[in-house]
């Protein structure tokens, strides 16, 4: 069984789901998957643009340390 976080990207980090994703990885060694890859256009409008999927599969402190990762990255690049 999986559990999974859709958080939806801060609007001051002007990044969209994809550059989030890359941009969390190459700063922070976290992987997280661009919601946007994950749904299909419907009524011109994509559900998971400017989300993310989180994967909770590791041991909790794993997890815990990725929350740190991205809430410091966030803090970083917020304008």
């Amino acid at each position: 069984a999986g559990f999974y976080l859709w958080p939806r990207i801060p609007d001051a980090l002007g990044m969209s789901d994809t550059e989030f994703a890359r941009a969390l990885y190459a700063d922070k060694h976290v992987t997280v998957l661009p919601g946007s890859y994950l749904a299909r256009d419907a009524h011109g409008h994509n559900p998971g643009a400017q989300r993310v999927r989180l994967a909770l599969v590791a041991e909790t402190a794993e997890c815990v340390e990725a929350a740190q990762r991205i809430a410091d990255f966030i803090q970083t690049h917020a304008k």
